[in-house]
């Protein structure tokens, strides 16, 4: 069984174009229509925006009705997101394991499941999992002027371990 993982601007970009040649399941008409699951293929998390092993599960891209992507990211244990922002912000739900989040200046936070982030537009920040368990959250991220996500640098090991 697949596990999700995080969303970045490559692999939005990847989920569009998977979306493109898969066409039937993002209908953007007026009928219902279904994504299968696991129908879509799933993408790493690349190497220059994430530390360690991410896989990322594409939900669905933004379209004309909605401007806002989804995707079920997968952190192994350790992994995490670069510092980044959101042009117009983004909701993760927690859905398995245990995982980090740290805005620019402030604290590490410990995220478990069932927990709801909201990342504000434009504010620096990562995510991961825990160093000793892996983390899935469902990312909803806003789109502004055809971005999701604008990469930073990467988050030392002392910025994850909060030192």
């Amino acid at each position: 069984m697949k596990t999700p993982l995080p969303v970045s601007q490559a692999m939005l970009a990847c989920a569009i174009l998977l979306a493109a040649q898969h066409g039937s399941a993002f209908a953007q008409d007026d009928t219902q229509s279904i994504a299968r699951a696991g129908s879509q293929p799933q993408a790493t998390g690349p190497a220059a925006n994430f530390s360690g092993q991410v896989k990322v599960d594409p939900l669905w891209p933004k379209n004309g009705q909605i401007n806002a992507s989804g995707a079920y990211v997968t952190f192994a244990p350790g992994a995490r997101s670069a510092w980044h922002v959101h042009p117009s912000g983004q909701r993760l739900v927690v859905t398995a394991g245990s995982g980090l989040t740290q805005e620019w200046g402030k604290p590490v936070q410990q995220l478990r499941v069932g927990d709801v982030v909201w990342c504000p537009p434009g504010v620096k920040h990562w995510h991961g999992a825990a160093p000793d368990a892996q983390m899935t959250h469902l990312a909803v991220t806003g789109m502004a002027t055809g971005k999701g996500v604008e990469w930073m640098e990467k988050v030392s090991d002392d910025q994850y371990h909060g030192r």
